[in-house]
């Protein structure tokens, strides 16, 4: 085991922390509070339920495939989606509609957890595409495949 391995090892733990294993066991341990959240965004309590299962399974196994580097390039931008949805379906900053506004500010609050979520995103593309893009075009011939991320060049 080299320090390399270590450090990309710890680096993508911290990248899927929030999601494996303390948001997708916040969603095992308290379903129907998730369920209750989903159903400000989707009133129909199916469609909650069935929401929630998906994010409680993509929060289960692609971070697993980005640890473990198995189709971790697909894994890497299926989360980045998640951030992305997750953020502008319950990080909706504009309706309190007090963002100018002097002093305290709800919009302002949420508006800084909207931004969190697409700079994750962010961070989960690097393991896509690269640190300088040049794994776009693999990732677009082969998205399965691994990056190989344990294996030194």
């Amino acid at each position: 085991m080299t320090l390399s391995w270590v450090a990309t090892l710890a680096i993508r733990y911290l990248l899927v922390v929030l999601f494996f294993p303390f948001s997708a066991l916040d969603k095992a341990l308290n379903f129907q509070g998730a369920v209750g959240q989903a159903q400000q965004v989707f009133s129909a309590r199916p469609m909650a339920v069935a929401l929630i299962a998906v994010g409680l399974g993509v929060e289960v196994v692609m971070p697993l495939g980005i640890l473990t580097g198995v189709a971790d390039r697909l894994a890497a931008f299926i989360m980045a989606g998640y951030c992305g949805v997750t953020a502008l379906l319950f990080k909706r900053f504009w309706e309190p509609g007090d963002f100018w506004a002097h002093g305290d500010s709800k919009s302002r609050d949420i508006f800084w957890d909207f931004l969190k979520n697409f700079s994750l995103a962010g961070g989960f593309l690097l393991i896509t595409v690269g640190i300088n893009g040049a794994g776009l075009l693999a990732f677009l011939a082969n998205p399965v495949a691994s990056s190989h991320p344990y294996i030194a060049p």
